[in-house]
């Protein structure tokens, strides 16, 4: 799983069968300390409440069609969860230093 940041929504025009209320939503990329890490990408939202400027995880390839209802509709990414907090150990080789 990876992290990102809700940045917009997608409403499209012609939907394919089996995602009729889906929401679509553009998500950026983010590395473990919540930076811009790519380019942002459209991320179906089998949550229903991932929204603006929200921190989310989500999934990529086979495993993003199965988080949908029905599975394997044609996404690339879809949101699993909601990221309520982000906390990074130490790495202990920096903690030795003076």
């Amino acid at each position: 799983m990876f992290l990102g940041k809700v940045i917009g929504r997608l409403v499209p025009a012609v939907v394919y069968p089996g995602m009729e209320g889906i929401p679509l939503l553009w998500v950026q990329p983010l590395d473990k300390h919540s930076r811009p890490e790519g380019r942002p990408f459209v991320c179906a939202d089998g949550t229903f409440m991932a929204g603006p400027d929200e921190i989310v995880y989500w999934e990529a390839s086979r495993e993003a069609a199965l988080t949908l209802t029905p599975s394997f509709v044609p996404v690339d990414h879809a949101v699993v969860g909601l990221v309520n907090d982000v906390q990074i150990d130490e790495d202990p080789a920096e903690s030795d230093r003076p």
